[in-house]
């Protein structure tokens, strides 16, 4: 087979590619079930213990883009093909535009940019090729790394749910983001602009 040149390829950015979830990359998703405090922080609880099976079954159910799921499900990858966690495009409401985007950023990989590079990747999947308006997303109020997130691709706090959670012994508040297409495009052209006088 010939050599894949990517210069061109639209699910790539200088940090990232994004590729569809396969049945190996259950073996990460395992490793990464064991950093209890990162999983309540995207699924507001205290999850029952794993096992190997129930991981490669999971992942299973969203390889290669399995439209029975409602989800779009993405690896993000290191150019040089490593693993270094997942997001999906979901909750799509095609009648009003809006959608969600969930992500895990592995737990070796964090604090390195892969999070915001898939997320504007995904962002201008949504709006400009899916014909979507409004991203929306929440966030448990411990959690300091996806508002910061957040924030760096454009999307701004809509809200708080007070005492909308219970986990860890009380009540959290939960913090709501949100994000039209125009918000994003000027966002985007800031960031060009910063990366041009970086150069």
């Amino acid at each position: 087979m010939k050599e894949i040149k990517y210069d061109k390829y639209y699910w790539q950015s200088a940090k990232i590619r994004l590729r569809p979830m396969l049945p190996e990359d259950w073996e990460e998703s395992y490793y990464n079930m064991f950093d209890s405090e990162a999983r309540r922080k995207l699924q507001y609880q205290i999850e029952l213990p794993t096992s190997l099976e129930l991981e490669q079954e999971g992942v299973n159910k969203f390889v290669n883009f399995n439209t029975e799921t409602n989800r779009y499900m993405f690896t993000i990858e290191t150019l040089d093909g490593t693993n270094v966690g997942a997001l999906n495009l979901n909750s799509i409401d095609e009648r009003n535009g809006t959608f969600s985007i969930g992500m895990q950023v592995g737990r070796d990989y964090r604090g390195k940019g892969y999070g915001t590079a898939a997320m504007r990747i995904l962002l201008r999947y949504a709006f400009f090729e899916r014909r979507l308006n409004k991203y929306y997303g929440s966030v448990l109020e411990t959690n300091i790394a996806s508002p910061t997130m957040l924030k760096k691709v454009g999307c701004v706090q809509e809200g708080v749910q007070r005492q909308m959670v219970y986990t860890d012994g009380r009540y959290h508040d939960i913090i709501l983001y949100g994000l039209t297409k125009e918000e994003f495009i000027e966002n985007e052209k800031k960031f060009q602009d910063l990366s041009l006088r970086k150069e």
